[in-house]
């Protein structure tokens, strides 16, 4: 069995890698690939999305802001709040996977959210993406549970947590705002425990 590279704290050095995936953190330089993905794929991913407000800028069309995008992501991660990443195939940006909400104290937990370019679905690569995060969570930030939270009607986004069987724990209601609208989620967890249990399953589907 071949464990994923260890990660390092900086943008520069943390990698992590799948079968087929690389996850890493965006700097300014992939503005161009980042940019003709989300603009090629905006219908299709703005449903699933809060609203962004009309007075703020852009990143899809600003250079500059999509830097200070990076920039924020980059500090958020050095807090240790949050771990956002690009997710690259053979080297091309395909889409993004974020660890969110990290609290630590008594609750040791975060929240996983993510999308793909819609030329790459039906491939299995974020339910590759969400193996790969999984560990990184238990085993190099030693949180206890992970939660992935999707709007019951998103059958894609479930379909990621059916293929590698993440357990679903209920409704939450009126939970986020997405696109104006305050929805109802879907909530999947999946503990340390639970990971133990799996992990060479996980493992032997998903990384080898």
């Amino acid at each position: 069995m071949t464990a994923m590279h260890p990660a390092r704290p900086t943008s520069v050095g943390l990698r992590l890698y799948g079968r087929r995936v690389v996850l890493r953190p965006l700097v300014p330089q992939d503005f161009t690939g980042w940019s003709e993905v989300r603009r090629r794929n905006g219908e299709w991913l703005t449903v699933w999305e809060p609203q962004r407000l009309s007075h703020h800028p852009d990143p899809e069309t600003n250079r500059e802001v999509f830097a200070a995008r990076c920039g924020a992501r980059d500090r958020e991660r050095l807090a240790g709040t949050q771990y956002a990443f690009g997710i690259f195939v053979d080297g091309a940006f395909a889409g993004e996977i974020n660890l969110n909400n990290v609290v630590r104290g008594a609750f040791q937990s975060a929240t996983i959210g993510y999308w793909i370019d819609r030329a790459r679905a039906g491939r299995s690569l974020m339910s590759e993406a969400v193996v790969v995060l999984s560990q990184f969570a238990f085993e190099e930030l030693n949180l206890h549970r992970v939660e992935v939270c999707i709007i019951p009607r998103n059958q894609n986004s479930r379909r990621v947590m059916e293929k590698i069987n993440i357990r679903e724990e209920g409704i939450a209601e009126r939970f986020l705002e997405i696109n104006g609208v305050w929805e109802d989620h879907v909530r999947y967890g999946l503990t340390r425990e639970e990971w133990d249990a799996r992990r060479a399953e996980l493992f032997s589907d998903w990384m080898n």
